[in-house]
This record gives C-alpha cells, sequence and structure tokens, in this order.
C-alpha cells in the first residue's frame, strides 16, 4: 500500500486560490512500498536514464505524454509523466524533469514513486503500471473554502452541469483527453471547468476514473466555489475564476435560463478521505464479447471471407472471386479465423439438426439450440439457400464486429460455411427477445420493476458505448424491443446490426435516400427526410423505455387495434397528471412510483421531435443513476406515421428470438419486422 500524503480539504490556503503552482510546490506525492534500490545502483542509473529522455518525449508529444521502459529484470523501471493539457512545452519539459528531482527526493531510493503537480505528473515504479487505468488510493483532494452567495443547491447543479459536459468532451471529444469549459452563471458572473486524462486510456475508461472521482469528492465540493480532485490518469477542478490558459474550449449557457438539464455528479456517502469507489458500471466487462448482426448479411460477409481463407490455408478446389477487398491486417485476419466453426461440430452440437432443438424459424432459416464441448450452450442459426447477400456493401462488418465489446452486446460465438451451409452461431439467451414476454399477458410478470429498471439502464450503456465510447462511432437504426435479448439474468444485450451505420469520429448525422428500419420505432427525421444520427437511436430508446414502463407497444398503423399509438397516449396522461394511470398493471403495487416517473420524463425527452433537444446517451444513464438531477420539462412528443405500399424488393428479415413462434407478416407490420434495403456504405 502506498503511502499517503492527503492535505485536508478544508485546510486549503487563500494563496492556493489566488496563484497558479509552480512546478516546485507539488500537490502531493505517494512512495510505494516496494523494497528500496542502493545508490549508484543499476536500477538508479535507469532512473536517470530516463529522467534524461522523458521529460523531453513529454513537452514535444502534441499530447503532453509520454511513457518510458528501461532495463531488463531485476532492474526495469517503468515510467508516464502527464503534463496538464493547456501547459507550454518548455514548461512541461521542466516540471517533468523537476518531478524526478523531488520523486527522489520524497521517497528515497524506493523504487515506487509518484509526484503531482498542478501542471503536471510523474510516477516510475518496478511494477509495470502502464496499462492499468485506475490510480488507486493515489488520489488527492483540494477544495476552495470560500462559500459562495448563491443558493447552494443552485450552484451545485451548474458546478454539476459544467463538470459533465467537460468531462464528456474530454472523454469522447478530444484525442488528448482534455477539455476546459466555462458557463455563465448570474451574479457569480462564470465558473470554469477542466478535466483531463492520459491520452491512451479509451473513452469509456476516461469517463469511468472521471466519474469515479467526481462520485468520491462531490460532496465535500457542495456550496464550495473551487475544488480540484488529481490523479496521476485523471483529474478534475473547477473554479469561480479562469485559472487554466487559453480560451474555454467548450462554452456553457446559465442554466438557470438554458434548457439544458443540470447533471449534479451523484454524491458519495465517503468523506473526501476515503479510497474511491469502485466504477465497474462503466467499463467493458471482462466477459464482454463481441455483438451481433442480422443474419442475411453476416454470412454474405462471412462466406466471403471464408472464402478467401479457404484459397490461403488449404489451396483447394478454384473458387470464383468476389469483387471487394478482404482485410489485410494480420490481427484482423486472425480475429476472423478464430470464428470458424467445423460443420461435424455444430452437427453434433444440434444433434445433426433435431427437429427436437429447434427454437424457432423465420424467413432467414430456422434456429437451432445447441451444446458446444465445455457444455457451452449455443444458437445455432441455419439461413436458407434464398437468403439475400449484401457482400459488397458489408464486406468490412465481421471486422466490425470483432473488434466491439461490452456486455450489454450479444456475442457472436461463430460461423461455419461448409457444403452449402451457411450457419451462424450465437450465444444462447435462455429468456429469448424482450418482446415475447413484454408484450406477453401471461409472462409480463415475470419483470418486475427491478429487472425492468436494469433492462433500461443496460439498453442505455450498450448504445452509449456505440455512440460515444467506441473507437467507433456506431449507429444503430433499428433499436427495438424484439432486438433486444434476455441472459438468464435477464441481462439485456442489444442485437441485429444488419442496418448499423459506422460513422466517422467527427461526422455528426446522414441521409440516405432509402430509409429503412421499424416503423414505430423510427424518428420522424428519419422516416420523413431519411435525415439519422445518433439521435434518431436515441429517439427508438425513449420509445423502448414507455413501452418497458406500460407494458404497451408502440403502434402506428392505420388499422391498428390500438386507437392512439403510445406516444400520444402517454403525452395526454402526463399533460393531464395521470401517468400512473397507463403503467404496466402487472408489477406490483410497491414499485416506486418516483422511478417509474423519472422514465417517463426521460423516455419523452428522448421521443421530442427536434434531435437538438434529445439528451445523449451518456446524459442519459447519468440521469437514471442519479437521484440529484433536476430535469427539464419535455417537449411535446414527435409522432410518426406509417408508410405504406412496401415494394416486393423489400428484404424482412428477424433476428434471433429464442423460443418465439415465426408469423407470417405483411410489409405493413409495423413495430414487429425489419423493413431492410441494402445501400452502399
Amino acid at each position: 500500500m502506498a503511502s499517503h500524503h492527503l492535505v485536508p480539504a478544508a485546510a486549503l490556503l487563500l494563496a492556493f486560490i489566488l496563484t497558479p503552482l509552480s512546478a516546485g510546490d507539488p500537490l502531493g506525492k505517494f512512495c510505494g512500498s516496494s523494497a528500496n534500490f542502493t545508490a549508484n545502483s543499476t536500477y538508479q542509473a535507469n532512473i536517470r536514464l530516463l529522467n534524461a529522455t522523458l521529460p523531453k518525449n513529454a513537452s514535444s508529444s502534441p499530447n503532453l505524454f509520454a511513457t518510458g521502459t528501461v532495463g531488463t529484470l531485476p532492474d526495469i523501471v517503468y515510467a508516464l509523466a502527464l503534463c496538464r493539457g493547456d501547459t507550454a512545452a518548455v514548461n512541461c519539459t521542466q516540471c517533468v524533469t523537476t518531478a524526478f528531482q523531488d520523486a527522489q527526493q520524497s521517497c528515497p531510493y524506493n523504487r515506487d514513486a509518484t509526484v503531482l503537480y498542478d501542471p503536471c505528473a510523474l510516477r516510475f515504479s518496478n511494477q509495470n503500471f502502464l496499462f492499468s487505468t485506475d490510480d488507486g488510493d493515489n488520489v488527492l483532494a483540494y477544495v476552495n473554502v470560500q462559500n459562495v452567495s448563491a443558493p447552494a443547491k443552485v450552484f451545485d447543479a451548474a458546478v454539476g452541469a459544467l463538470i459533465n459536459a467537460t468531462v464528456d468532451y474530454a472523454a469522447t471529444n478530444s484525442s488528448r483527453r482534455f477539455g476546459t469549459g466555462e458557463m455563465v452563471f448570474g451574479s457569480f458572473d462564470k465558473i470554469y471547468g477542466l478535466a483531463q486524462c492520459t491520452p491512451d486510456m479509451a473513452p469509456a475508461d476516461c469517463r469511468a476514473c472521471l466519474h469515479g472521482i467526481i462520485a468520491a469528492w462531490s460532496k465535500d465540493f457542495s456550496d464550495k466555489s473551487g475544488g480540484q480532485v488529481r490523479g496521476l490518469r485523471c483529474s478534475y477542478r473547477y473554479e469561480g475564476y479562469h485559472f487554466f490558459n487559453g480560451p474555454s474550449l467548450l462554452q456553457l449557457p446559465d442554466p438557470s435560463v438554458g434548457t439544458t438539464p443540470a447533471l449534479a455528479p451523484e454524491p458519495a456517502p465517503a468523506n473526501n478521505m476515503t479510497p474511491l469507489p469502485a466504477r465497474g458500471g462503466s467499463k467493458s466487462n471482462g466477459a464482454a464479447r463481441t455483438l451481433a448482426i442480422t443474419l442475411p448479411i453476416l454470412a454474405a460477409i462471412l462466406a466471403s471471407i471464408a472464402i478467401c481463407l479457404c484459397l490461403r490455408r488449404k489451396k483447394s478446389k478454384p473458387v470464383q472471386k468476389a469483387s471487394v477487398s478482404y482485410p489485410t491486417n494480420p490481427e484482423d485476419i486472425e480475429s476472423i479465423e478464430s470464428l470458424i466453426l467445423d460443420l461435424s461440430t455444430l452437427r453434433a452440437a444440434t444433434n445433426n439438426f433435431d427437429e427436437s432443438n429447434k427454437l424457432g424459424e423465420g424467413g432467414f432459416g430456422i434456429v437451432y439450440k445447441g451444446i458446444l464441448p465445455g457444455d457451452e450452450e449455443i444458437a445455432v442459426k441455419r439461413l436458407s439457400q434464398s437468403s439475400r447477400q449484401g457482400i459488397e456493401e458489408l464486406k468490412n462488418e465481421l471486422v466490425l464486429v470483432a473488434k466491439l465489446q461490452h456486455k450489454n452486446l450479444v456475442r457472436l460465438v461463430g460461423v461455419c460455411l461448409e457444403e452449402h451451409e451457411k450457419l451462424l452461431v450465437y450465444e444462447y439467451m435462455p429468456n429469448k427477445s424482450l418482446d415475447t414476454i413484454l408484450f406477453d399477458p401471461d409472462r409480463s410478470s415475470q419483470l418486475d420493476w427491478g429487472s425492468r429498471f436494469r433492462i433500461v439502464n443496460g439498453i442505455a450503456r450498450g448504445l452509449q458505448y456505440l455512440h460515444e465510447d467506441s473507437q467507433l462511432k456506431i449507429i444503430h437504426r433499428d433499436l427495438k424491443a424484439s432486438n433486444v435479448l434476455l441472459d438468464s439474468e435477464f441481462i439485456p444485450k442489444i442485437s441485429d446490426f444488419g442496418l448499423a451505420r459506422l460513422f466517422d469520429s467527427d461526422q455528426s448525422k446522414d441521409v440516405t435516400n432509402r430509409v429503412v428500419g421499424t416503423y414505430g420505432y423510427m424518428s420522424p427525421e428519419y422516416a420523413m427526410r431519411g435525415a439519422y444520427s445518433i439521435k434518431s437511436d436515441v429517439f427508438s430508446f425513449g420509445v423502448l423505455i414507455l413501452e418497458i414502463v406500460t407494458g404497451r407497444r408502440n403502434s402506428v398503423s392505420y388499422d391498428s387495434e390500438q386507437s392512439v399509438d403510445l406516444l400520444s397516449l402517454v403525452w395526454e396522461h402526463w399533460t393531464m397528471g395521470t401517468i400512473v394511470e397507463i403503467m404496466d398493471s402487472s408489477m406490483t403495487s410497491h414499485s416506486p412510483g418516483d422511478q417509474m416517473l423519472k422514465c417517463i420524463h426521460i423516455g419523452l425527452l428522448c421521443v421530442q421531435e427536434n434531435p437538438a433537444d434529445r439528451p445523449l446517451m451518456s446524459v442519459v444513464t447519468v440521469l437514471l443513476s442519479s437521484s440529484t438531477v433536476s430535469l427539464q420539462a419535455p417537449s411535446r412528443p414527435a409522432f410518426c406515421i406509417e408508410k405504406s405500399g412496401a415494394n416486393d424488393s423489400d428484404i424482412h428479415t428477424e433476428p434471433y428470438r429464442g423460443n418465439s413462434e415465426s408469423t407470417s407478416r405483411s410489409p405493413m407490420s409495423p413495430n414487429e419486422v425489419s423493413i431492410t434495403e441494402l445501400e452502399p456504405r
């Protein structure tokens, strides 16, 4: 355990408030508990070598960040240096150089030392910490002891909104993982914020690190005009004065007059001297797996790549070449090869596709339950020979699947293409798709409110990963109840990415001449103009929340037995204050009404007509998890009437839906089947 030199927050001197700290005034330092080294030893020589190179490497980097490794066991030294994103290069060099000196003086002959300054941070160690994104207890907190004149709740809410916006910018909109912001705040003039992570952290890890330290210390910063939390990997600060160099990267309006909800950080029960709380909810679980993709499309992609692999590996009989390019990255090819399963293995797993193992049937073919060696349960989709192929348009889909991982995305186990068979293998989801339980009067009681709230949270986190936290920006475009599968513990997993679109990091929206998806979940701008963005998925998520809370399917067809679509019905009861009347009666009377009302409120925010008014999924997850957030009033939701006259060229695809029955559906059936038209990317 590292020794702690934490400065009590209340003991911070006014001089810290008024003047920026120099490199010679460390905020604090942490000395490791590993064995010491001796003077003039090889270990000390390796530290000196790093001291000669790391400061210049950090200051010359566009991210003001550098790592280094010198020596071999047992004298190997690992080091990391990060300068604040607004620091001048010359000051960065000076700060890191001074840090090496202070670290050795403060932790004499210690093999592990961390020193934190305002302009920079440094750690060296004999342990390889370079791949860790967790600072543990090596975090310092300071608070500006001056109280504010504004009402505490109002000011804290404004600070929370500023911090969350700055954190989001640093985590997702900046490759440097650095963000600054300012907010006009009534008579207080302005408040300023700064957030930063080491730039080698993924967006999800950066956000998790920052939200962890925010949660740990936000209670102690209540009604205080400034404060900061400082770690090696991540840090944030806010003040009532312009404390950083350069203009603010974000400028937020006064929350008291704007429409942006004030997102105050969730208070933690611990005081500012306790270890940081666990951050398990924000990172991808070690058991998280790959995405699932629409069957006919994925089969085509896999067929193409399998042909390429067979030519490369087996040099077998000639196969006609497809006019597409294939992955050339060895890691990509290796990940694809790892998904290929033998036909004999799948025949044994399904008892030669015995009828007794049949789970369901759709336009794509038949789904069978199987058990692989090792007792892993699987769902095997045996595609029909007539399955459509879109190989040229979606040739990179499989590589995409291999690179996106999250516990709320369905895992693709493998694929088999032998003897004219096209077999896709998925993890088995014993509780099938959400719609098979939610809209079944005999089964809906299986989903109590606790389960439904966890499902809402899981879907939100899966979408946040697709939109903001993965290295790729993915628009799903067909989120609905039948595309959310439930495992044995009712953990939701988003499936069916056949309609998904990949956006560049700086791309925010696109327009298509071919509208695809499911009516009832489509946003109005997409259904009417073909314009789609991450806010299109947010609209679909809003519909899904309302369905989960009410137990009612959103219906927009003219011949529906339901006289009013769900959005109209919810809005009518919301405005009349009678929303409780349409909540699902199958849930027990002990369900928390305030939590259910909050979900309805969030759902209405997500289905607003103007995409700009809909919250980001990262904001939604904060709204769902926090009990201190002030929600803005929703505007009247958009109403989307189903288009008619789908032609014969429409492709009807269905995801794996467990034991759900197969029914024939017409193109006019809303909210039950995707209407897919393949288009070039």
